[in-house]
């Protein structure tokens, strides 16, 4: 993986797991981490799978981790999309967003993202119909949808292309792009990953739509407290 070397310090300081962070960090190549990249690396958000898909490529490191054969996920790539991502969130009503997990890891995360932004979320079991029936109880509109994966989210996906709506997608290395309008790269299976993606898309949501500072994020949520207990 490459090395990164920074060109300033920080910009702002806030509280992330009990030490002082960086909230905003410039790299040489003039990309702008939204938090220190070692904060993403300790929650594994670059850690991969050990297929990939051809899709997925344009997101991942030249070489896979030395020792396990894991693809890694270019952390560039993923902060760069953090901001395409939150500002095209927060153009929706919040309550016309949806964010839905069959994932267990991410059932927490997204029911904390939808809480803390003011969006609708379904965790767990999808109920064929949601999205297409109108004589199902649980029938809902929303605007725009959120996967946790595009592959153990199908049902929920399959529904949204079904009714035109725009897909948003955290997609690992081995995730295919289909139907996908948005794709945010992360590793979407570790329970540390998923709560640092879900934490930091929110707080980037609600500052694009100037609700939320950095540090008054900062002091109201703690990561940990997104990750989930299973």
């Amino acid at each position: 993986m490459r090395i990164h070397r920074f060109r300033t310090t920080f910009v702002s300081e806030v509280v992330m797991n009990g030490r002082q962070v960086a909230t905003t960090l410039r790299i040489m190549n003039d990309v702008e981490y939204l938090l220190p990249l070692d904060i993403y690396q300790q929650h594994f958000v670059h850690i991969g799978t050990q297929q990939s898909s051809a899709h997925m490529v344009p997101f991942l490191e030249d070489q896979k981790q030395e020792g396990t054969g894991l693809y890694l996920i270019n952390l560039d790539e993923t902060n760069r999309r953090f901001s395409t991502v939150s500002n095209f969130l927060s153009k929706f009503k919040p309550e016309n967003i949806l964010v839905v997990s069959a994932r267990q890891y991410g059932q927490r995360p997204a029911r904390r993202f939808a809480q803390a932004i003011g969006a609708r979320h379904i965790v767990g079991r999808f109920i064929p119909g949601t999205l297409t029936n109108p004589r199902l109880p649980s029938y809902i509109e929303p605007e725009v949808i959120i996967v946790t994966d595009p592959q153990a989210d199908q049902q929920a996906l399959s529904e949204a292309v079904n009714t035109g709506l725009p897909v948003v997608a955290i997609c690992d290395a081995n995730n295919t792009l289909r139907f996908v309008d948005l794709v945010l790269p992360a590793n979407n299976k570790g329970r540390r990953s998923l709560a640092l993606v879900y934490w930091l898309l929110a707080r980037e949501v609600v500052k694009a739509q100037g609700r939320v500072t950095d540090d008054q994020w900062a002091a109201a949520e703690d990561v940990e407290d997104w990750e989930s207990s299973f």
